[in-house]
């Protein structure tokens, strides 16, 4: 753990109470406070700041301005289209520039927004965190944005104070009014040299359009333009009113539409209930134990419980968190106290655990446990063999089916609304569910059956995203079982802790389906991880030597000393392997892997990955270190598809 970690997630405990784009640089390739004179004046119709994140050399004829939202996933999916650009022109031909534009109905894309300004504004790797950002969308907490903020290259005490102050707050709220003027009012929306291209395109319709400001910036040239004025002067040729220019005439945008679906999230016999079964308004609670936001977010629900009562019932469902060590284990006592005691003892282990938020190590819980009346010895072996692993495992694929990761997250007659919300906010949806239940009872519905019939004609959750990669030749390293009916194609990094963190869950996966998965490896080194391509070229010697087992022999190697792989290291490994090291010296001098290596790296690039670790199971996309019951699903889904 980094210097200053555990500082700081007291800091956020305490006092939040309340690639490329991922490949797109590492920060010896950032030029800040190199502006041309003209650009950091104001005068381009899209002004650029020494404060705005910048890929690319300032004079690059072509300039991309990003307006971007961390929880967009059309914003994550235009991620690999822009790192084939940095790969195809280089930042001599192309710069990219990034705004943010979170949006309303994303609660977590301002605070990951104003991270990502506080990194940049304390000189760390942007870019870096950006990619971090996008390729854990469903991650964005607090906790994270500190851990990536360290891996950025950010003293942890100094991004903490000035993260929790809002310090660099303001740069948002300033990207967020250049957008409104620009007309960027969906995300992503670019602006290449000022002609506005909106949504995640192709690479093919963006290179058409790069490649047409080339040609025109180099007759700009050729005609004596200066080179560092060229993306200034085409894009005041290129920018057409109606934006910025018009915006006095204009209406103010009305604000994204809310997710008024209905989702038909089931309710389980065994999940905790609170309220009347008759009640016309269920309110189901994706929740943690050990989240600050989801403690804050109980005195709302106790006030609508009040007021609504008996009108109203509350479902919890649990959705510890990856990032809250301490989530589960506060989770299995509750659950323990449910199986001995019904739903009045899982409440009163509700607001006891949420009370002690501060304190659910063992010790925490012990004191919670005999609060409660419960006797520890008895409780646990619950938590020594995971007794409600399956349990709190179903819950969790429950959350990732319905895109409910973040918490609290909660769905009121199947309406979605995300966060911490205020009171008034949970009330209008409220209101809005008891008009229609109160419409059915008068249809004859008994009240007992709402929710029942409102779920008939409710939205099920929608399959995962897919991807299309090509079957794996000879000459990629499997485990598992040879002629498995499932395939899952892992394309990862070895310096990317994240790749790292999902080796536990790989083989678990491997263990639970034997016989019925293989797991392909496919390189996909990050170009911020100076020492990642040069490991998989080494492992992919380690194969060519000693095939399938000592190719994984060689990945546990690598993933067990992350944080030594250098061409030394690479060599030591291999020694202590039994490799050829003479054979493997002469395969790293001459690259010859390289190209192996970077024509996965490709494949990963043009199937939209976004980021490492990702997973292609029989077309199938996981993204990320996920868990164990992400892949449960996505399996079984494959064995019912063949």
């Amino acid at each position: 753990m980094h210097k200053g970690t555990a500082l700081v997630g007291f800091l956020f405990s305490f006092l939040a109470g309340a690639g490329l784009v991922w490949g797109i640089a590492s920060s010896s390739q950032r030029h800040l406070g190199a502006e041309p004179a003209a650009l950091a004046s104001g005068t381009s119709p899209i002004p650029i700041t020494t404060a705005d994140p910048s890929w690319g050399k300032p004079d690059a004829p072509v300039t991309i301005v990003e307006i971007s939202d961390f929880q967009c996933p059309f914003c994550s999916r235009a991620t690999p289209t822009l790192a084939r650009v940095q790969q195809e022109y280089g930042p001599d031909k192309v710069r990219i520039v990034w705004k943010n534009n979170p949006l309303p109905m994303h609660a977590s894309a301002r605070p990951a927004a104003e991270a990502g300004a506080t990194v940049q504004a304390l000189g760390g790797d942007f870019w870096k965190f950006n990619q971090l950002a996008f390729a854990h969308q469903q991650e964005l907490t607090q906790e994270n944005f500190q851990s990536w903020a360290v891996l950025a290259g950010v003293d942890a005490d100094k991004f903490a104070r000035a993260y929790l102050a809002k310090q660099y707050a303001s740069k948002v709220d300033q990207d967020i009014a250049l957008a409104r003027r620009l007309g960027a009012n969906s995300t992503p929306h670019f602006f290449v040299n000022g002609k506005s291209l909106v949504g995640a395109r192709p690479f093919e319709q963006l290179k058409r359009l790069i490649d047409e400001q080339l040609g025109l910036g180099e007759a700009l040239t050729k005609s004596g333009v200066p080179r560092g004025k060229v993306a200034l002067e085409l894009t005041r040729k290129n920018w057409r009113p109606g934006g910025e220019q018009n915006d006095r005439q204009r209406e103010p945008s009305p604000p994204p539409r809310e997710d008024t679906t209905l989702w038909k999230v089931p309710v389980a016999d065994d999940d905790p209930v609170r309220g009347s079964p008759a009640a016309l308004v269920t309110i189901i609670e994706f929740s943690d134990f050990q989240c600050p936001y989801c403690s804050r977010v109980e005195a709302t629900l106790e006030k609508l419980m009040e007021e609504y009562k008996p009108d109203l019932r509350i479902v919890w469902k649990d959705a510890p968190m990856a990032s809250h060590t301490r989530a589960r284990p506060a989770a299995y006592l509750a659950r323990w106290a449910y199986a001995t005691g019904g739903n009045s003892a899982f409440w009163a282990a509700h607001d006891a655990l949420f009370a002690s938020q501060a304190n659910l190590e063992e010790a925490g819980l012990r004191d919670v446990a005999q609060k409660l009346g419960l006797r520890w010895e008895q409780v646990a072996p619950a938590f020594a063999g995971d007794k409600y692993r399956s349990k709190l495992d179903e819950s969790l694929a429950l959350a990732q089916d319905f895109a409910a990761q973040g918490t609290p997250h909660f769905f009121i007659n199947g309406r979605r609304l995300v966060g911490a919300q205020p009171y008034e906010k949970f009330k209008e949806l409220v209101e809005v569910g008891l008009a229609s239940a109160r419409g059915l009872v008068q249809q004859g519905v008994s009240p007992d059956k709402v929710f029942r019939e409102l779920m008939k004609s409710a939205r099920a959750a929608p399959e995962p995203e897919k991807r299309q990669v090509p079957a794996p030749g000879a000459d990629s390293p499997f485990k598992g079982a040879r002629d498995a009916k499932i395939v899952i194609q892992e394309f990862s990094d070895f310096q990317c802790p994240y790749c790292s963190r999902v080796n536990a869950t790989i083989e678990r996966v491997l263990k639970e389906y034997s016989g019925d998965v293989k797991l392909v490896w496919r390189h996909m080194p990050m170009p911020f991880h100076a020492q990642a391509a040069l490991a998989a070229e080494a492992a992919a010697e380690a194969f060519e030597q000693q095939g399938n087992p000592g190719f994984w022999r060689y990945h546990d190697k690598l993933f067990s000393n992350q944080q030594a792989l250098g061409r030394p290291e690479l060599e030591k490994y291999a020694a202590e392997l039994g490799l050829d090291l003479g054979r493997f010296g002469q395969a790293l001098d001459a690259r010859k892997h390289k190209a192996r290596v970077e024509r996965d790296l490709a494949m990963g690039n043009q199937a939209a990955l976004g980021g490492t670790p990702g997973f292609v199971v029989n077309g199938y996309f996981v993204s990320g270190a996920q868990p164990f019951e992400v892949f449960d699903r996505v399996i079984k889904l494959a064995m019912k598809g063949g």
